[in-house]
């Protein structure tokens, strides 16, 4: 299991560009594994921690990503809303290329903008979306995104 949070402070996102995997230079939603004894609101808020710097604190759940890779490993993500508390915006360098505060305009026009960051940009999301592939880079055979807004 996975988490991943969407910080808005100021009418700007929080994202990151990892220096690996499949999202390695896009502008992604900080996130990471659910770590042994820790909840995944907790680890979506360590993650944010972890990779920029920024202390956050949960709104709301914002979604669920559930995917299935190489029609065998089981890829599960829940999405919190965030409100930022504090906290000095410094990536992680060791995994963060960059880390940024950006409005959604400036995302919206980005070509580095990943997937999901571009799904919850869009308002008019509702529910369930399974005509979505995030790229072959990932080798899902199904991904769906729910949309709890």
């Amino acid at each position: 299991m996975a988490a991943a949070g969407l910080l808005i402070h100021d009418g700007k996102w929080l994202v990151v560009k990892k220096k690996y995997g499949g999202l390695k230079g896009k502008w992604s939603l900080p996130a990471g594994f659910v770590e042994a004894g820790e909840t995944v609101d907790e680890a979506a808020l360590r993650e944010i921690f972890e990779e920029t710097g920024i202390v956050g604190e949960v709104v709301s759940m914002l979604g669920i990503r559930s995917g299935v890779i190489k029609e065998t490993i089981s890829d599960n993500m829940i999405v919190f809303l965030l409100k930022k508390k504090g906290g000095v915006l410094t990536p992680a360098l060791g995994e963060i290329e960059s880390a940024a505060f950006l409005t959604p305009e400036e995302l919206q026009e980005d070509p580095d903008t990943s997937l999901m960051v571009h799904f919850f940009m869009d308002e008019k999301n509702a529910f369930l979306h399974e005509e979505i592939n995030p790229g072959k880079v990932f080798e899902y055979s199904s991904y769906k995104i729910f949309d709890c807004r």
